[in-house]
């Protein structure tokens, strides 16, 4: 009987964190699915995910393929509040809405909710953006070591609202909804951008001294 991506999405952590080459982890376990991805691209995931997708499969286990990156240890996002200026971006990338804030209002992470997929950090124009270390989690109703399974469930389920949310919100042409994002010299061009508009404002509030006479 064919792999089901409900299964396959069962054995992956939830992160989020598009290493994998796929926008989502539910994506990457379709194309699992459709046989057009391997067991072993969830650097998140690591040896857990992939003993479990291989069990899954009926295959062996593979190392993981380091072109998708290497594990690491868990993270979570923390914002520099000061130097925060309410772009809002990070809130616009965050795939399980771990970031509470308003456009030109500082932003804060809620810690017990971020996955530490860090797609915040490139997002950021001002790089106010860092990631603290999250104590490893060790029991046994999780195959990971660093994620709880109730974590795991519950950022499932707000990728899912996000999601629906987004698109009840938004209605796009699917062709739209689909297209890729932003390519890497686009986004370095409207982070100098942002960081310009940030320095002429600065520059603005900079007290300068009278002339004399």
């Amino acid at each position: 009987m064919p792999l089901t991506p409900e299964a396959i999405d069962a054995c992956l952590p939830q992160t989020q964190c598009t290493r994998c080459g796929y926008p989502r982890c539910r994506a990457y376990a379709e194309a699992i699915a459709a046989g057009a991805a391997d067991i072993n691209q969830c650097p998140p995931g690591g040896d857990a995910t992939i003993t479990a997708l291989a069990k899954l499969l009926g295959s062996c286990p593979k190392p993981l393929n380091t072109v998708f990156g290497a594990p690491t240890p868990r993270h979570r996002a923390v914002i520099d509040e000061p130097a925060c200026i309410g772009c809002r971006k990070c809130i616009d990338v965050c795939p399980v809405d771990a970031i509470l804030g308003a456009r030109k209002l500082i932003h804060t992470v809620l810690d017990t909710e971020c996955n530490g997929c860090a797609l915040c950090l490139p997002a950021c124009p001002v790089d106010c953006i860092a990631l603290a270390p999250v104590m490893s989690f060790t029991g046994s109703d999780s195959p990971w070591p660093d994620y709880k399974r109730a974590e795991v469930e519950r950022w499932r389920v707000r990728t899912e609202a996000r999601l629906a949310r987004l698109k009840k919100k938004i209605k796009l042409p699917r062709a739209v909804r689909n297209a890729s994002a932003p390519r890497t010299d686009e986004r370095a061009h409207m982070r100098a951008e942002i960081r310009a508009a940030v320095a002429r404002v600065r520059a603005k509030k900079t007290v300068r001294p009278k002339n004399p006479g």
